[in-house]
């Protein structure tokens, strides 16, 4: 939908004007409205993300619209405008849950910080809110699979192989979806289903294992995530995606053990370029489509997994034992938490409790890299009144330092018996060694840092959970570094405008 827009609500036209203006030339989108009637007409704009309301309106009172607003649209942000004398009426919108109020006559500068400030909680709440609905369609979706392939008529024939390609697209949103699987011979991948295109003859090719970007990501056992394939310096030698409407895409392998199955891969997502959080969701149905393709292909008979068992429409943390299943509730409380918040230190203690609570996990910790990416600070922790983390670690040691310098996974019950571990970094505070679970932190292509916990059951030291812990801590991250900036923005404006007037 594109950026969200704002709708400004004043009866008075000079400061409807004048507050589109100066919104206008901050680069924001505008709509306008002189009456409450008017306003409330306009909220069915799914792209209205924040709302500047005058309490004065000609037929409704600014408490009544604002009342009938957040009925209508308990996601959007409003902005009160008010003169002195309406104090009790700005008290009572803020204890309705208004975002914040200006009083007039207004500063430009401090209407477009209150603004963006406004604009950034949505986009957060937004995020979340997508983030829970892809989890929903993860959980649906990895449930349909583990049927289909219990059922009468299991093994890997092609309305499986239909099947899996259909779940990527719904999970991930994808126009364009694919499954190649490795054959026993020469060692080459071939198309074994599509979903949203016709593949023409000459896309039917094989792929050799380490060549192309599908050959590559199973010959390393490596996701790969292209932002636009025509800037992407990893594949100098090729061009704009043919036959597709986006250069960006993204490929997982699928690896069961020690046995190369194939890659599934996605692209032509509606809302943008693939992300973090796309590959990370893709990884997670790879992780099983792996081990459901290779038990199918050496037996009839397929158990359903003991984590994908029967789910509820809104699974319990505790009935639910261990596994993808499991993971993906627990995101989904994640992100339920999270939306709450607006302070940055409070979204991520959110999101680690959720973590600690529902592993009985003590310590869990969000660590970023400090001193030009040399150790790892702790930025947040959830202690559960037991033990802490250490503040700060080396990198490049032990499966902490794998993880940030890899930004792989690492998840093991018993991580003291890994040649890797290094016992003054992969433990908590105490040193004691327990079950140890750690995933990258990224940030625009990049890994800014990890997570870790230490979960008291070692059935919680899964894989497929840690890569659904990433995408959500991730994206907490994210939304944390984006509010950050515009606070430090908006600090240095007022710094100057301080400096301006002592001079």
């Amino acid at each position: 939908m594109g950026e969200p827009r704002i709708l400004v609500v004043d009866d008075e036209r000079f400061f409807r004007e004048a507050i589109r203006d100066a919104l206008g030339a901050a680069g924001l989108a505008v709509e306008l409205a002189a009456s409450g009637a008017e306003a409330l007409e306009l909220l069915g704009d799914p792209r209205l993300g924040v709302v500047v309301l005058d309490l004065q309106l000609p037929d409704l009172h600014g408490l009544e619209v604002f009342r009938r607003a957040r009925q209508r649209r308990p996601d959007l942000r409003v902005v009160i405008l008010s003169a002195h004398t309406e104090q009790a009426n700005v008290l009572e919108a803020l204890r309705l849950g208004a975002f914040d109020y200006l009083a007039k006559p207004l500063h430009e500068e401090e209407l477009v910080f209150a603004v963006r400030r406004a604009l950034a909680t949505f986009d957060l709440e937004a995020g979340w809110s997508g983030l829970r609905d892809r989890i929903v369609r993860l959980e649906g979706a990895l449930a349909g699979l583990w049927e289909r392939a219990g059922g009468p008529r299991a093994g890997l024939g092609e309305e499986l192989r239909e099947l899996v390609v259909r779940a990527v697209a719904s999970v991930l949103g994808a126009g364009k979806t694919s499954l190649l699987l490795l054959d026993d011979g020469p060692g080459e991948l071939r198309v074994a289903a599509t979903h949203g295109r016709k593949i023409p003859d000459d896309g039917l090719d094989p792929v050799r294992l380490g060549e192309g970007v599908a050959g590559i990501a199973l010959a390393r056992a490596e996701p790969i995530l292209v932002s636009d394939v025509g800037r992407d310096g990893r594949f100098p030698d090729r061009s704009p995606q043919r036959g597709y409407d986006s250069d960006s895409f993204a490929v997982a392998p699928l690896v069961s053990g020690a046995r190369a199955i194939g890659v599934l891969c996605a692209t032509d997502r509606s809302d943008g370029p693939m992300d973090a959080d796309d590959l990370a969701l893709l990884r997670i149905l790879a992780h099983q489509v792996a081990r459901l393709l290779d038990r199918a292909g050496g037996s009839d008979e397929i158990d359903e997994p003991e984590a994908l068992a029967e789910l509820e429409e809104t699974p319990d943390l505790e009935a639910v034992p261990g596994g993808d299943a499991r993971g993906a509730a627990l995101v989904r409380a994640i992100c339920d938490a999270v939306t709450a918040e607006v302070e940055p230190a409070r979204i991520l203690q959110a999101a680690l409790k959720q973590i600690g609570e529902a592993l009985d996990a003590a310590p869990g910790s969000l660590f970023l890299a400090a001193g030009a990416r040399a150790e790892l600070v702790r930025e947040a922790e959830w202690d559960g009144g037991r033990a802490t983390d250490r503040a700060r670690l080396r990198t490049g040691v032990g499966l902490t330092g794998f993880v940030f310098e890899s930004g792989g996974i690492v998840a093991s019950d018993a991580p003291g018996r890994d040649a890797r571990f290094a016992a003054d970094v992969d433990t908590s505070a105490d040193g004691v060694a327990r079950p140890f679970v750690c995933g990258p932190i990224r940030f625009r292509g990049k890994t800014l840092g990890v997570f870790r916990a230490f979960p008291e059951q070692t059935r919680d030291a899964s894989p497929a959970l840690a890569e659904l812990l990433a995408a959500a801590l991730s994206a907490a991250v994210r939304n944390v570094l984006l509010y950050r900036s515009l606070v430090q923005t908006i600090e240095e404006v007022a710094a100057a405008r301080r400096d301006a007037k002592s001079a």
